[in-house]
């Protein structure tokens, strides 16, 4: 007898892993694996959501019209090119279902974002992978990527996990050499954190152009990684197709009046900018004087490179070993193998106590 089938190729995707959440052990552990907001959500936001889950057996809008008003105003956007998603990576996905077909091709960075890939596949569609020059998206190599079959090209910008970014200029380049009939998603999760004076999130881009997505989230400064909230800036034709494919109520009622609170609430927005910037470079420092390699990282998280991890068995200072020590001491963070970088480490920029820890084991293992 035969059984119930997938489609074909659903059983060769490797799952997403995500960061560790607990050691056995230990009752409490410093998480710094999956690049949240070092002090959680505000206490407006808090607040918000105590007063929502009340009525939390209500259906939500389903519009999310408040908020997307909110946004609106904040950024001087158009309210029907706003779509709020459970996460930005839902956004993601119904792109993929929306735009691109079995033997269609998607094209991403080497070190980008696990799910574009993954989403890729669901649908029958071809992920390919645009090299990159020095762990940073190079625009020659992407552009050399599409084809005739590519419908969607992700770009994460400041990019997860290498950290680097593209400056507004070059995102521009790419965008005049892509075919009008592509769609060009930036996906600026982690916007919020890039000081530089020639970084853009995509908002000119996404104003101008019938063929450009910014996608923003609620996950990274906000600190609402738990809640589940994303929104993107889309050509009114494709918003309009998102809306007529997405579920009804997508967004929660409580992750509705969160958003709402946070989106408003620049001053903790601020203190969470200068807090990451002072122990972000703090950190990078700190680590490049133990002789390990970071980059420059525009995130809330560091890359941090083990010289001579590609021989783990012979190298006691590989990276697989400093994250089994980092352990050891109750410290999570993300190993990179997954992404193409065995002698790599991610860690998030905690709170300041954190960080200290971090250092301290680090240099341990190393001594």
């Amino acid at each position: 007898m035969s059984s119930p089938s997938p489609l074909p190729g659903l059983k060769n995707i490797s799952p997403y892993v995500g960061g560790d959440s607990d050691i056995s052990g230990f009752d409490r552990v410093i998480k710094l694996a999956s690049n949240e907001g070092a002090f959680g959500p505000s206490q407006k936001t808090i607040k918000a959501i105590n007063s929502a889950i009340k009525d939390s057996h209500r259906y939500p809008d389903g519009d999310s019209q408040e908020l997307r008003e909110a946004i609106s105003q904040k950024y001087s956007l158009e309210l029907e090119r706003l779509v709020c998603g459970c996460g930005s990576d839902e956004l993601i996905n119904l792109l993929c279902r929306t735009y691109a077909a079995p033997g269609d091709e998607i094209v991403h960075t080497a070190h980008g974002f696990a799910m574009y890939p993954i989403y890729a596949k669901t649908v029958g569609a071809v992920p390919i992978s645009a090299p990159e020059n020095n762990i940073t998206a190079c625009v020659p190599n992407i552009v050399n990527a599409i084809t005739e079959r590519t419908k969607l090209v992700f770009i994460a910008n400041p990019n997860n996990p290498t950290g680097t970014y593209l400056p507004a200029s070059q995102l521009m380049s790419l965008h005049q050499q892509i075919p009008s009939n592509v769609l060009l998603i930036i996906d600026s999760a982690y916007a919020e954190y890039v000081q530089e004076k020639d970084y853009s999130p995509g908002f000119e881009l996404a104003k101008q152009n019938n063929n450009v997505i910014m996608l923003r989230t609620f996950s990274k400064i906000y600190g609402m990684g738990g809640i589940r909230l994303g929104w993107g800036y889309f050509p009114k034709e494709v918003a309009d197709i998102l809306n007529r494919v997405r579920s009804p109520f997508n967004v929660s009622f409580v992750a509705q009046a969160a958003g709402l609170a946070a989106i408003q609430d620049d001053e903790f927005v601020k203190s969470s900018q200068n807090h990451n910037h002072r122990l972000l470079k703090w950190t990078q420092e700190k680590l490049r004087s133990l002789g390990l390699i970071v980059p420059d990282s525009f995130g809330n998280f560091v890359l941090v490179r083990f010289p001579n991890s590609k021989n783990e068995k012979d190298n006691d200072k590989s990276a697989e070993k400093a994250d089994a020590h980092l352990k050891s001491c109750g410290i999570i963070v993300r190993r990179l193998a997954g992404y193409g970088l065995p002698d790599a480490l991610r860690v998030t920029i905690g709170t300041e106590e954190e960080m200290k820890s971090v250092i301290n084991s680090i240099t341990e293992f190393l001594n």
